[in-house]
């Protein structure tokens, strides 16, 4: 049931978007908590005797946790999890002694989160054999054998799971009827397009064509590189270096933005850690990652980032998450929540394009943010009069007394680095300082001594 190597093939999309689109039809994502999950990973567990069971359902990028017993989990990256391996299989993984399995090292990362010595995973299936997600079960001492006839009991705890996806897709037909038309109108609008189509994105992910280009953050008064802003970029191989106004709109409507954005989060990540394998004083910088509404809705990203890492050996403190207010507004009680135990888990959060929204002021005492980020419109216009400069004066004033850190966005003049130093204004980016660029350009910039950047020279750069 478990393959001694764990050879992965290269995805099928076609598969794959079926399978995705049998999970939407569920529509189990996201739910809250219903007492028949919670039931069923109860008998698991104590059928099995083991430390904790979850029932997992997993899409492009996560395993989210509809119901769990024992270690309390809500989302998992997709990368590196039990899933995959039980997917390839196309039924269950039995493992009864981790320690002793050749494979010993990459069974410990998948199931890291469980503390395990031990599993059992069995498919949870649509009702057209579909393998949406999977019941685990999960013990931290080794299991003696474990028998086919207590395999086939949880695959019937795993059938009950199924009974109830099937049950609520024929309740949600109805409201399904009713969106058809708005969603088959943005498909087809995003299908019929020139480039890119939604397949394109696919393929770009599957092969690692999108990449990060880094842009520093600088503290004005000493020019030092404290951090870093992580910006995707698509590597196309015949197109060149794609700017993402002309893939983010169509990631965005097709629901590919969250597998993208992942993606984004775990080579930040990454890429974290082997700057600090090449100089571990680069661990007092952050990486800031931007979010997208869609992963910033999920109350399980906390958990998601947790995992990550963990996985690459790097401490929360150098990990930045951006959101923009247009992200937080329309669900504030999921905001709150998901603000609070990214706080906990100690990663920054900077609120980006500060400025722009149309309450941020009403707001901004209420979201836990540590950094404000100034708006590069705000900062191009500084110079143009006083009302501009009184804007940015304010920001930096109202980010003081709130006990927040200011960067400003958009840095292109002398003159805007002379007055945002005047005023206050710690930390900034920009042109003045660096254009985006590579990792391998980025990693010769920290070479640099003390990490410090030239002083700019006095000559005026016109604003975009």
């Amino acid at each position: 049931m478990l393959q001694a190597e764990f050879e992965i093939e290269g995805v099928d999309w076609q598969k794959e978007d079926a399978r995705q689109a049998a999970l939407v039809a569920s529509g189990i994502l996201d739910t809250p908590p219903e007492p028949a999950y919670d039931t069923i990973t109860r008998l698991a567990a104590e059928y099995f005797r083991a430390d904790a069971a979850t029932i997992g359902f997993v899409d492009a990028s996560r395993v989210w946790i509809k119901s769990h017993w024992g270690q309390a989990i809500r989302e998992l990256p997709r990368k590196d999890s039990l899933f995959d391996l039980m997917l390839a299989e196309n039924g269950p993984l039995v493992v009864a002694d981790i320690a002793a399995h050749p494979q010993r090292e990459r069974l410990l990362m998948r199931v890291r989160a469980h503390n395990a010595a031990s599993f059992v995973c069995v498919p949870i299936r649509s009702f057209d054999g579909r393998i949406l997600g999977s019941l685990a079960v999960f013990s931290k001492k080794p299991s003696h054998k474990i028998k086919p006839e207590a395999i086939r009991s949880l695959e019937g705890l795993a059938d009950m799971v199924s009974s109830q996806l099937e049950l609520r897709r024929l309740r949600s037909t109805l409201t399904e009827v009713k969106k058809a038309p708005r969603r088959a109108h943005h498909i087809a609008s995003a299908a019929n397009q020139d480039w890119p189509r939604p397949a394109d994105l696919h393929h770009a992910l599957d092969r690692g064509q999108f990449v990060l280009y880094y842009q520093p953050e600088v503290d004005l008064a000493t020019r030092k590189i404290v951090g870093l802003e992580a910006l995707i970029r698509w590597n196309h191989p015949e197109r060149g270096l794609v700017a993402p106004l002309d893939f983010i709109p169509l990631a965005e409507e097709t629901g590919m933005i969250l597998p993208i954005g992942d993606w984004g989060i775990g080579e930040a990540c990454s890429q974290i850690q082997k700057w600090c394998q090449e100089d571990p004083l680069h661990a007092s910088m952050r990486v800031g990652v931007n979010l997208s509404a869609s992963q910033f809705s999920r109350e399980g990203l906390a958990d998601h980032v947790e995992t990550l890492l963990v996985q690459f050996g790097i401490s929360s403190r150098q990990l930045g998450l951006e959101m923009t207010e247009s992200s937080i507004i329309p669900n504030m009680n999921v905001a709150m929540e998901v603000l609070g135990s990214l706080r906990r888990l100690g990663v920054s959060l900077l609120m980006d394009d500060f400025g722009t929204g149309y309450s941020s002021l009403s707001y901004l005492h209420s979201f836990p943010f540590d950094v404000l980020k100034i708006d590069r419109s705000f900062v191009c216009r500084m110079t143009e009069g006083d009302q501009p400069l009184q804007i940015v004066r304010t920001i930096v004033e109202l980010a003081r007394v709130l006990g927040m850190d200011v960067v400003a966005e958009g840095i292109e003049t002398y003159e805007q680095y002379r007055l945002l130093r005047e005023m206050g204004c710690r930390f900034g980016q920009g042109f003045l300082f660096a254009r985006p660029m590579s990792a391998e350009a980025v990693t010769q910039l920290l070479r640099l001594p003390g990490r410090v950047l030239p002083e700019p020279a006095p000559a005026q750069l016109a604003c975009a």
